[in-house]
């Protein structure tokens, strides 16, 4: 029987999304968001660089957790250039098994970003060497990223491509580094690549010109129509470099529920839509950037109505002006917000008010020692993220604080 191919999310919040200009995230938030990816059943997640000395110890600590049994299935990925050195550095600061290796193809870059370093065939050997040495080194899943794939000239794409599977890269990621293509043209241009390279084709768009959702799900219909697995990037409410990257829920909304993809692309059957509104949330809060009003499913006018014939109709049944259900995404529990007095655990906290605080979660400690150890934690925890800590943070440091501890600990 033929394997149906299908369409799969990679996240990379912890790798674009944290490179917005103003905004970043606390090694412990990116840790919660790929225990959230997980739970919503992500196939994987871009989680890090790993010749970023900054992020050594929380790379090593998510990829503990994964051989702990406390991170999976999810596959965590890191980012690093196409080159050798890096490759090799990647793999003496951590111990990261799969590897994403990027390197610019467009003759804009090679011309005005290497600037007489590289040319069109040191670029392909250069990144045919890493490849090379990343198998060489231990490393099991090696994707070769093609930046600036939508300015790339497609005859030296497809042969930058041929060399990457010749030499084992086991997925090609096409990207719209500048947000340049358009939902027609990244079609044609992903049909013709994954056609003449037969490898699953990844695709990373940005926002620039506000096409990002519709340029990555045209990208994935090319390469589904082309026989060959697609795999879509996507950040936690579209955060990235400049405009942002794909929205991870609209991105499944759109492939769901539009009228061309329902029932005829496939999406990862472990996607659970019910987790969407609970990532969403603490995106927003984690970046410190509110939701906007009008984002689709997860933005408080998402279901809203007001206008008497649209009221009206939802009343009647909510198919009249609503696509999907706002229960789907994990909506509809209300939200109690405390009026009165609060104990918070912070930096300054101490243990009576730290025990209420647990206390609340439910959450008990065997003895007063260990007690103080969690709190000791928590208290790094919070001049780590420099805001109150959720409930789930919280719980996180009390049931794995060897971890934390680990996230929490940076050496200049």
């Amino acid at each position: 029987m033929k394997k149906q191919n299908k369409i799969y999310i990679v996240d990379v919040t912890n790798r674009d999304g944290v490179q917005t200009s103003r905004l970043g995230l606390a090694k412990l938030q990116k840790t919660m968001i790929n225990i959230y990816l997980n739970e919503m059943g992500v196939c994987q997640s871009e989680f890090g660089f790993p010749v970023t000395r900054h992020e050594t110890n929380y790379i090593n600590a998510n990829l503990e957790l994964i051989r702990m049994g406390a991170l999976k299935p999810i596959m965590l990925s890191g980012w690093i250039r196409a080159i050798r050195g890096d490759v090799e550095k990647a793999c003496k600061m951590t111990r990261v098994e799969n590897l994403n290796l990027s390197i610019s193809t467009s003759d804009q870059m090679i011309n005005g970003k290497f600037q007489g370093k590289y040319t069109r065939v040191d670029v392909i050997k250069e990144m045919v060497e890493a490849v090379h040495t990343a198998y060489r080194l231990g490393i099991k899943y090696v994707g070769v990223n093609a930046e600036d794939a939508s300015r790339t000239h497609l005859d030296y794409l497809i042969k930058f491509a041929r060399a990457a599977k010749k030499a084992g890269a086991q997925r090609i990621r096409y990207c719209d580094t500048l947000g340049y293509d358009d939902p027609f043209t990244i079609y044609e241009r992903i049909k013709v690549l994954a056609e003449e390279v037969r490898l699953p084709i990844e695709l990373h768009c940005h926002n620039d010109l506000g096409m990002v959702v519709a340029c990555s799900i045209a990208g994935a219909k090319a390469a589904i129509d082309a026989g060959v697995d697609a795999y879509v990037n996507t950040t936690v409410n579209g955060m990235g470099e400049r405009a942002g990257n794909a929205d991870l829920v609209s991105t499944i909304l759109a492939i769901k529920y539009s009228s061309g993809f329902n029932g005829r692309y496939i999406l990862d059957e472990r996607v659970k839509l019910s987790h969407a509104w609970k990532i969403a949330k603490y995106g927003s809060y984690a970046f410190g950037v509110p939701i906007p009003i009008n984002q689709p499913g997860v933005g408080a006018n998402a279901f809203a109505h007001e206008s008497g014939i649209h009221a009206d109709g939802a009343l009647k049944d909510r198919r009249n002006y609503e696509l999907y259900d706002f229960e789907e995404l994990g909506r509809g529990e209300p939200e109690l917000i405390e009026t009165g007095r609060q104990i918070t655990a912070g930096e300054y906290s101490g243990i009576k008010g730290f025990r209420n605080v647990y206390d609340k979660l439910e959450m008990k400690f065997k003895d007063e020692k260990e007690a103080t150890k969690i709190l000791e934690l928590v208290r790094y925890a919070n001049v780590h993220t420099q805001q109150p800590l959720t409930e789930d943070e919280l719980r996180f440091i009390a049931k794995y604080p060897e971890i934390a501890r680990k996230i929490f600990t940076m050496a200049p």
